[in-house]
């Protein structure tokens, strides 16, 4: 009789280990194997490397019509099925490069609440409007609290049909008897096969769900999308395993307590990833934002000391965000160093350069530093805007309305030119701004701005701070 065999597979690499330990062998995360069970194998079935995915010596591989598979030339290869078909939401297509591609599969995932359901609802009632037939299964809310949402958001439109169940042998029966054009699964979590050992969100349950749902949209060329949730370091639940078998992997972010929201492309098989689609939320629902900067600068006060604007890149999109600074004297034996928006790394290395290479010391007070309007930077373009914004808010003397500033900053306080300069440059002059703070390589600005040009972060601090006058202006050396 041949017993069921148990191993651990680690929930970030999917890799498995015949017994448990606190530490993955092949990643080294901590308290990341989870027991498994293992069917028998079939009789006959050879053991050992390639078991898993051994289909018999001699029977053949097969394609449509029963013909045998055989390689294709890359030059004949046909490009009519990769093309993507428009949701209807401007801002979702801009991020997925067109739209969603019939066969594939994207995975959604954000923290909860933060409007991944009232995306894809909008989404679906919006591909309903052009003509597609939409299937929502929500596994997490009743058919009746997804119609009273549908209704505030005027997303209650023919052609989307709901299915309220957690068990993917219900949901694969109803999608091959409807027919969808778009399948929406709210979440993948808490899908369950009832086949399968663990109950709903266990690696096994969805590992094995996700990989049925992804053959059947591969199978009927229809456009698929899983929501998943995510840990508290912000990272997708499951294992790993799960990224890699999807198309598309979207990640939903955005401040609970600020309307902006912000859908970054992290991967994307049938275009460039890093794309963003950027969301106001309103009462009425999801907003497209065509102008960001705008929205980010609209409250800003002038004459403040700590605030300077920054150029950031953010997929080929820039943006202008408002970077601001406070340091008051600490009570405390050691300050408080606070970062909201910002990798706290770069604020230590920034005060660290400040100290060492400027000569300004904060080590005896809180130092707080925000990227206005719940936007997260992590690019390292904004080290000398940021920079600045301290030595401002130590001076207490402010920089100005009009200028920006855009440059990374290393441990020798020298400042050095960042991609796409000539593109962050570009939107700060359509937004108004007259001046901006480069690094002495960058290239000629765009019409209606002028440049300073600092090779170091000592020299940019002197040139607006120290002086007290207006900036110097500093040529490129020849």
């Amino acid at each position: 009789m041949t017993r069921e065999r148990i191993v651990h597979r680690c929930t970030e690499c999917g890799s498995t280990s015949p017994r448990w330990s606190g530490r993955c062998p092949q990643c080294g995360s901590w308290n990341t194997l989870v027991a498994e069970r293992l069917a028998p194998a079939s009789p006959g079935a050879p053991s050992g490397w390639g078991a898993e995915t051994w289909q018999g010596a001699g029977a053949g591989w097969e394609g449509a019509g029963g013909d045998p598979l055989r390689p294709v030339p890359l030059l004949e290869v046909g490009l009519e099925g990769g093309l993507p078909v428009p949701t209807g939401i401007g801002e979702l297509d801009r991020a997925l490069s067109g739209g969603l591609v019939p066969g594939s599969v994207t995975l959604v995932g954000g923290e909860p609440g933060i409007g991944k359901s009232t995306l894809l609802l909008q989404a679906a009632a919006a591909a309903a409007g052009r003509g597609a037939r939409v299937l929502i299964v929500s596994a997490e809310e009743s058919a009746e609290q997804v119609r009273r949402r549908a209704e505030r958001l005027g997303a209650a439109v023919p052609g989307v049909s709901l299915l309220a169940t957690t068990c993917l042998p219900a949901v694969l029966d109803a999608a091959e008897r409807f027919g969808p054009d778009l399948l929406v699964l709210d979440s993948i979590q808490t899908i369950a096969d009832p086949a399968l050992g663990g109950a709903g969100g266990s690696v096994v349950q969805v590992r094995e769900c996700a990989a049925r749902l992804v053959a059947y949209a591969k199978g009927r060329a229809v456009a698929t999308v899983l929501v998943g949730h995510v840990t508290k370091e912000g990272t997708l639940a499951g294992p790993r395993l799960l990224e890699h078998l999807v198309d598309t992997v979207c990640s939903f972010e955005g401040e609970r307590h600020h309307a902006l929201r912000i859908l970054s492309v992290t991967k994307h098989r049938f275009g460039p990833a890093g794309e963003l689609g950027i969301f106001a939320m309103t009462a009425d629902g999801l907003e497209g934002v065509e102008d960001p900067s705008g929205l980010l600068l609209a409250d800003r006060r002038s004459g403040i000391a700590g605030s300077v604007v920054a150029p950031v890149l953010e997929g080929r999109r820039p943006l202008l965000v408002e970077l601001q600074a406070l340091a008051a004297p600490s009570s405390l034996a050691t300050p408080r160093r606070t970062a909201q928006g910002l990798p706290p790394g770069r604020l230590a290395l920034l005060l660290a350069v400040l100290e060492q290479r400027v000569g300004i010391a904060l080590g005896a007070m809180d130092v707080f530093a925000s990227v206005v309007g719940g936007v997260r930077v992590t690019e390292p373009g904004t080290d000398l805007a940021l920079g600045l914004a301290l030595a401002s808010a130590a001076a207490g003397t402010p920089l100005g309305d009009d200028l920006a500033a855009c440059g990374e900053v290393g441990l020798g306080g020298e400042v050095r030119q960042v991609a796409h300069t000539e593109r962050r440059l570009g939107e700060a002059a359509r937004r108004g701004f007259r001046r901006a703070v480069v690094p002495v390589s960058a290239p000629e600005p765009p019409a209606g701005i002028e440049l300073v040009r600092v090779s170091t972060l000592a020299e940019a601090v002197g040139a607006l701070i120290g002086a007290g006058t207006a900036p110097r202006r500093l040529r490129p050396p020849a």
